[in-house]
């Protein structure tokens, strides 16, 4: 291989913002550059930021993002002669690198047969074994069987972790217990596998508790030139996939940093790697660490590590494609300061982390930190693709510093018209545990309940302000601005669901911007002191706070006092009276529609006549309630679903008398 490889318009074979992310070093460094698009992201903004764009098909990955041969024909349409994959889609995907070589056109990563060495986790483990890195003790053969796997997990001991050889981001793995859920689960993780990879193959690994998981992130060139630039600490997940990652892990000592460090660099020597890549480790509670796998390319997470080295690593890779030397030696590497990043989801997170989608009707990102993200009022969130919405990311001088300011910056973040994971990040980096450097992997299980808390002040604060809200708004749309003559001095009584919870308020004019709001048999003092586009600023008993609001029909979403809160009003909806529904526990829907709430959930306790579900149709809200007095048993709807008539959304199992 000859030691340069030159290019000039570099394709991003990837969407949002890590297409922006590597538009704006390629631009820096003279790169010209492309973007590709599935048809839902024709208007997105990485697409107006490259110098070109081409479309290569359908909403669906498979018919856009993870076809290769549209990406390879894009490249030589506009005449690109270097392609970056980014991360996800086809980043790890060796057909990809092999494609792009035979195209003859620079594949910014590392080999085709560095990416086979690590895709398959059962080869990755006999190679790591073989180069001395230390790996978990499991069974990786090519005996497939069931019953060779019932066996070895035997031989491994309770608890086992099942893996996908392929692939990565959680999918085909599953922690079992005890030997008598393992062939179900075996057939789960498999089947799960098959689908997201095309590959069923599986291996096994001893599940070890309260452990760290570590990262460490290795960069080489095509000299032989290897070296690592420090760990990040990835703990804090859910469905195994990380929610925050920071550098230094609070668990890593110099002198472990440096073991660690030196084993990545051995186990990158082994493979003749090239490029950007990670070397993922658990660390257990004795300091001893084991090889879980390796991420050939870029992470998510790469800008913790460029905020304490204060380097570019898209340059890096840029460099390092062209044939280059790296930039810098280990010695020459140095680290500074602390710095955490969160991953602002679409998602519910109180409701298992189920993926939201819809439009975001406000955005506005917390300044002065960097919001990685591809976003504008107005973004379609997708059900095709991943739930990560943007990266925010901070340093600071030490950890608490990092911590507090991180903390500042998810509360001043502004993402209203779909349920994000905003306040549940908030309360992980305000969790004593977090705030101790004491997570592992197992935080946001064992803390579940307390991470999703909603604060019942708050609540009813922001349910004051909601209804004074949707009053104002109201009569500025009836009055058109014009000064009434009649001032209603009778309450107005209202049923909102607030973040997913039915709520009453009592709503009374005091004067035309004034407001007495009871809810919770409390008293607020609600005054609206100006008002402009989507911007409000309002006093609640004295204490005068910025909201910023979007109204949808009878759906009002706002941001007040560092929380994002979505709300619809009830209070002209028709209600489903109780013994419509079926004495057998079955809620239908009592027509065609769309949920706009879930007021339960599963395993909830309801009593007859309790509100469950709320349907939308024809204008109209459509309050559900339960027939009998229960435990929910199933839940066959999600906000945004349309129904049809008569199709049963909900089941209640009777209490037993």
């Amino acid at each position: 291989m000859s030691t340069a490889t030159p290019f000039n318009k570099i394709l991003i074979a990837n969407r949002g913002e890590i297409v922006l992310r590597v538009i704006r070093t390629a631009r820096a460094m003279g790169y010209r550059t492309v973007a590709v698009y599935s048809s839902a992201d024709a208007d997105s903004l990485h697409v107006r930021a490259a110098d070109e764009s081409v479309h290569i098909g359908g909403a669906l990955p498979r018919e856009s993002y993870l076809r290769i041969d549209a990406i390879i024909d894009a490249a030589k349409k506009c005449g690109a002669d270097a392609v970056h994959p980014g991360y996800g889609f086809l980043a790890e995907n060796a057909a990809f690198a092999r494609a792009c070589r035979n195209a003859d056109l620079r594949f910014i990563g590392p080999s085709p047969e560095a990416i086979d060495a690590m895709g398959d986790k059962a080869r990755a483990k006999r190679l790591m074994e073989a180069a001395g890195v230390p790996c978990i003790p499991g069974y990786s053969g090519d005996d497939q069987s069931d019953a060779r796997f019932v066996v070895e997990a035997e031989r491994i001991g309770y608890p086992v972790m099942i893996k996908a050889a392929a692939g990565g981001g959680g999918r085909g793995m599953r922690l079992v217990r005890a030997a008598e859920e393992f062939r179900g689960q075996l057939a789960s993780a498999r089947s799960e596998a098959l689908s997201a990879f095309g590959n069923g193959a599986m291996i096994l690994e001893r599940a070890i508790a309260l452990v760290r998981h570590i990262e460490i992130q290795i960069f080489a060139d095509r000299h032989g030139n290897v070296v690592h630039l420090g760990e990040r600490d990835c703990s804090v997940q859910r469905r195994h996939q990380k929610l925050l990652e920071e550098s230094p892990s609070p668990a890593v000592s110099p002198m472990l940093r440096t073991r660690m460090g030196e084993i990545a660099v051995r186990a990158a020597k082994a493979i003749d790697y090239e490029g950007a890549g990670t070397l993922e480790f658990l660390l257990d509670q004795a300091g001893d660490f084991y090889f879980m796998e390796m991420n050939t390319r870029l992470q998510v997470e790469h800008p913790v590590t460029e905020a304490i080295t204060g380097l570019d690593l898209v340059e890096w890779q840029l460099r390092v494609a062209a044939g280059e030397v790296l930039p810098l030696r280990q010695q020459e590497i140095g680290f500074s300061g602390h710095a955490i990043e969160a991953r602002l989801c679409a998602e519910d997170s109180a409701r298992d982390f189920m993926p939201q989608s819809g439009v975001l009707s406000q955005w506005r990102p917390a300044v002065g930190v960097r919001v990685e993200h591809a976003l504008h009022s107005g973004s379609q969130i997708m059900p095709h693709y991943d739930s990560m919405l943007a990266k925010i990311i901070v340093h600071g001088t030490d950890r608490e510093a990092a911590r507090h300011k991180l903390l500042g910056a998810l509360r001043d973040t502004v993402a209203l018209g779909v349920t994000t994971s905003q306040a549940f990040l908030a309360n992980c980096l305000s969790h004593p545990t977090f705030m101790a450097g004491a997570s592992t992997t197992a935080f946001v299980g064992e803390n579940f309940a307390a991470l999703n808390a909603i604060d019942a002040e708050l609540e009813n604060r922001a349910t004051a302000v909601a209804a004074m809200l949707l009053q104002v708004i109201h009569r500025e749309r009836k009055q058109r601005g014009c000064e009434s003559q009649l001032m209603q001095k009778f309450s107005i009584p209202l049923r909102l669901t607030i973040s997913g919870q039915l709520r009453t308020a009592a709503v009374t004019a005091i004067s035309r911007n004034r407001f007495s709001v009871i809810v919770s048999e409390r008293e607020f003092d609600c005054e609206l002191l100006a008002m402009g586009g989507a911007t409000a600023r309002i006093a609640c008993n004295g204490v005068a706070e910025s909201a910023v609001f979007h109204r949808d029909a009878n759906r009002l979403d706002f941001y007040f006092a560092g929380n994002s809160f979505a709300v619809v009003d009830l209070s002209l909806a028709v209600v489903v009276r109780a013994d419509e529904n079926s004495g057998d526990g079955k809620i239908s829907a009592s027509t065609n529609g769309r949920v706009v709430a879930l007021l339960t959930a599963l395993d909830d306790n309801v009593v007859a006549g309790q509100p469950v579900c709320v349907i939308e149709a024809m204008k109209m809200e459509h309050v559900h309630r339960a027939g009998i007095a229960g435990k929910v048993m199933a839940i066959h709807c999600a906000v945004g679903d349309q129904v049809a008539a008569r199709r049963v959304i909900i089941e209640v199992k009777r209490h037993e008398s």
